[in-house]
């Protein structure tokens, strides 16, 4: 089963479908699933592989397109890969994962912690905060 994202006029993400495999024989007229599906829909469309995260798929195969689309994801047509949205204005872009990093690394201490980005616009060391879970 394959999985195609129909993309806005700005590149956004407006939905992700499940469709024909492209091995599949398309209906004449139509040279691809992309091409058919996007003609059916009045949007551009591009497959997304539901197997890769972090340019890497993660059965051991191929990396296709970065990451797998979800709504509100951008279509790089430059690179040919799909962006989640910017969690944190201070995050930025791993252009070899296609993933938004934080500008302080996670702390390795087995504890949850969440990004608090006002903490971090006052201080650059500060970011990452102990979550609290209440029993």
């Amino acid at each position: 089963m394959a999985h195609y994202a129909f993309l806005d006029s700005n590149s956004i993400v407006t939905q992700v479908i499940v469709g024909k495999e492209e091995t599949d024989a398309t209906p004449e007229g139509f040279d691809t699933w992309e091409e058919y599906y996007g003609n059916i829909m009045g949007q551009n469309c591009r497959r997304t592989s539901y197997n890769t995260y972090g340019n890497e798929h993660k059965e051991g195969g191929t990396a296709f397109r970065g990451n797998y689309a979800g709504k509100g994801y951008v279509y790089n047509i430059a690179n040919d890969v799909f962006i989640a949205p910017q969690p944190y204005t201070s995050w930025t872009l791993n252009e070899t994962t296609w993933l938004w990093e934080a500008p302080i690394d996670y702390p390795d201490d087995g504890k949850g912690y969440y990004w608090n980005e006002n903490a971090h616009l006052r201080d650059i060391t500060a970011g990452w905060e102990l979550l609290i879970v209440q029993e």
